[in-house]
């Protein structure tokens, strides 16, 4: 199994914990929690940045002394109804007691304790691509959200039979404005459950080069290169991306073989 593809660690209570050293890199932290109605869970930031992100379900949410309320509408998250996301700083603590069944994600990076606890609101939806390239998002927190320090947070619906993060691009060196240097993990869904997609993570010199079979539930780790994705017909894919780096900006470059599209679709 490639070592940038990460599977659950069981069906119920947090089945993904991936930190910036079990990744191997600087930056981007992933946890998942898969709570029963009733259930709790609460941790402490540290020094680092966190947002939670509701996939599924409701849960009540405090964080930082702030009582945010029973958050979430989306019970299945192909429903594609916008999520319900709440930012936390760095040296603070969280918690969440699911109100039904629920997924939680816990995106987190450096902190700089520079903004303030809050729910994130106004998420937008975004049409993305042409044909079988078309894809559909929500961006929860990218760089024209001013809300963190460092982490940058959206995700994407992928129609069967499309493709996604296409034409293959990439972010991993730190030359702004041309390109920054971001971290990112892929969260996947698929639907129904028992689909599977594909994802390659490459360079353009081959030093790295994996395509990995992806199923319901897994991440797959980005730590440099070009990182396509594609859904198959009959199921459809989800997944939630996180980015982390010195700097919250997203600027790639597209494979330049394959720059052609963009421009064709521009």
């Amino acid at each position: 199994m490639s070592r940038l593809l990460v599977k659950p660690n069981g069906t119920d209570g947090k089945v993904h914990d991936i930190t910036p050293e079990s990744a191997g890199w600087g930056y981007v932290g992933f946890g998942l929690y898969r709570l029963a109605a009733g259930e709790t869970v609460s941790e402490k930031t540290e020094d680092r940045e966190v947002i939670l992100v509701l996939v599924e379900g409701k849960a009540a949410i405090s964080g930082a002394g702030q009582d945010f309320g029973t958050l979430g509408k989306r019970m299945n998250v192909f429903e594609r109804e916008k999520p319900a996301a709440v930012y936390v700083p760095d040296h603070a603590e969280w918690s969440a007691r699911a109100e039904t069944d629920c997924t939680l994600a816990v995106c987190s990076a450096p902190g700089k304790g520079g903004h303030s606890a809050r729910v994130i609101e106004d998420i937008g939806l975004e049409e993305r691509g042409k044909g079988s390239n078309t894809r559909y998002i929500h961006p929860i927190a990218m760089e024209d959200k001013d809300i963190a320090d460092s982490l940058l947070v959206t995700e994407v619906f992928t129609p069967a039979g499309n493709w996604s993060s296409y034409p293959p691009h990439r972010h991993d060196e730190d030359n702004y404005p041309d390109m920054t240097y971001l971290e990112e993990t892929y969260y996947h869904r698929l639907n129904p459950a028992q689909g599977f997609g594909f994802q390659r993570v490459f360079t353009e010199d081959g030093e790295l080069d994996e395509t990995m079979a992806v199923h319901d539930g897994e991440v797959v780790l980005v730590p440099k290169g070009h990182h396509p994705c594609g859904a198959p017909h009959g199921y459809e894919m989800y997944y939630l991306n996180v980015m982390a780096g010195p700097m919250r900006k997203w600027r790639f470059k597209n494979h330049p073989d394959h720059d052609w599209i963009a421009k064709q679709q521009a």
